[in-house]
């Protein structure tokens, strides 16, 4: 079980607004937003070749979501006959 402490950050509302835009889906909390780029700042410390690459991979993922450009796990399964 995971333990959420409870906390304020400030932030300029252009800076909300962005973050919010990295948002996948409507209910996306910001602690999983926050969680995402902690994650990928980390990759790119470790693996800076791929960095480029990735994030432009993940720009385009998101732009095909956003658009619903993408398969449900159900059609995906029926797609691969499982």
């Amino acid at each position: 079980m995971q333990l959420y402490m409870e906390t304020t950050i400030r932030l300029k509302s252009s800076t909300k607004e962005q973050l919010d835009s990295f948002k996948q889906y409507k209910n996306e909390s910001h602690d999983e937003l926050v969680r995402k780029i902690i994650y990928l700042a980390k990759m790119c410390e470790k693996k800076p070749e791929l960095s480029q690459k990735t994030i432009l991979e993940i720009r385009e993922a998101r732009k095909r979501i956003k658009s619903g450009a993408f398969y449900t796990e159900i059609e995906a399964k029926k797609i691969l006959g499982l």
